[in-house]
């Protein structure tokens, strides 16, 4: 492995650790620019796709697009409470309005070789996320995920134009980071890595990181 390599892997590391959730709410202009959406959306290009189906898109929501959006979060919400309290529906509303810029991410699960089956797609759609979620880190930006029950109203999948096949996985928000909090603890190795065991051996964690070498 060359310095160079290294520095790679070092600058890598210390930009996943720096992604963290930052709410809507706390996400306020300015936005990406278009030739920062542009590196965010080349980003996601490079997340793995089996058979290059392309099986997940990205609906970008203009502001002149946020009232309709707003209207089917309170259509979405009427729906599943007639008692809800006006309150309550302009809450439901103002999650429309959060973040300079917001996109709805589409999987589908029809879309080219049918032995492609759904779970490996939302991974596919997952990877694009994420890189997309990187690189808006790198420029800067806060970002996060948000989703409910919403997406799967009648009114929202109307609006995007979703067809058979189609599901709304989820929002991403980006902007600038108007108040920042710290950071979670991350797992650790150990939390979420085991061994498959051999013939008459247990299943067993590494203790540390450095452990997994062991193995």
């Amino acid at each position: 492995m060359t310095d160079t390599d290294v520095d790679l892997a070092d600058m890598t590391a210390a930009l996943m650790q720096s992604r963290q959730t930052t709410l809507p709410k706390r996400l306020a202009a300015p936005g990406p620019d278009a030739r920062q959406l542009a590196q965010m959306l080349e980003a996601a290009a490079t997340a793995p796709d089996h058979g290059q189906l392309l099986p997940w898109r990205f609906v970008l929501v203009p502001q002149a697009a946020r009232p309709r959006l707003a209207d089917v979060f309170g259509e979405a919400l009427m729906a599943r409470d007639a008692a809800a309290t006006p309150e309550q529906l302009a809450q439901a509303r103002e999650k429309a309005q959060r973040s300079p810029l917001l996109m709805l991410v589409v999987v589908d699960g029809l879309r080219g070789d049918p032995e492609v089956d759904l779970a490996e797609r939302i991974v596919s759609a997952g990877c694009a996320v994420q890189n997309m979620l990187l690189m808006a880190t790198a420029l800067g930006f806060g970002s996060a995920l948000t989703s409910g029950k919403a997406l799967k109203s009648a009114g929202l999948r109307q609006l995007f134009a979703l067809v058979d096949g189609e599901q709304a996985l989820c929002f991403v928000s980006v902007g600038t980071v108007q108040s920042h909090r710290p950071g979670r603890a991350r797992p650790a190795p150990c939390d979420f890595v085991t061994c498959l065991a051999g013939p008459g051996e247990a299943a067993a964690a590494p203790e540390r990181a450095d452990s997994l070498y062991a193995f």
